[in-house]
């Protein structure tokens, strides 16, 4: 028992020399933020690639139906 309670601190500092330190998460981190990055400038470049090719022209085009409707209601009577 007192063997094993000599051992336990040991243990417990060879432990806290796994933790990846600073450098190491911000690095992993920042490939994980700029393989996300690619990913997402890829599917706007395969999106805007499919509305080209839908006819749609760029900077508004049909993209949204013209409507001459108001869009808020009529102003109420008060009653």
């Amino acid at each position: 028992m007192a063997r094993a309670l000599m051992i336990l601190p040991i243990l417990l500092l060879a432990a806290c020399d796994r933790e990846p330190d600073f450098d190491t998460r911000y690095d992993a981190a920042a490939s994980e933020i700029e393989a996300r990055a690619k990913a997402m400038d890829a599917a706007v470049a395969a999106s805007e690639k499919a509305a080209r090719a839908a006819g749609e022209t760029e900077g508004g085009g049909s993209a949204l139906p013209t409507d001459d409707k108001a869009a808020t209601p009529p102003p109420s009577s008060g009653e």
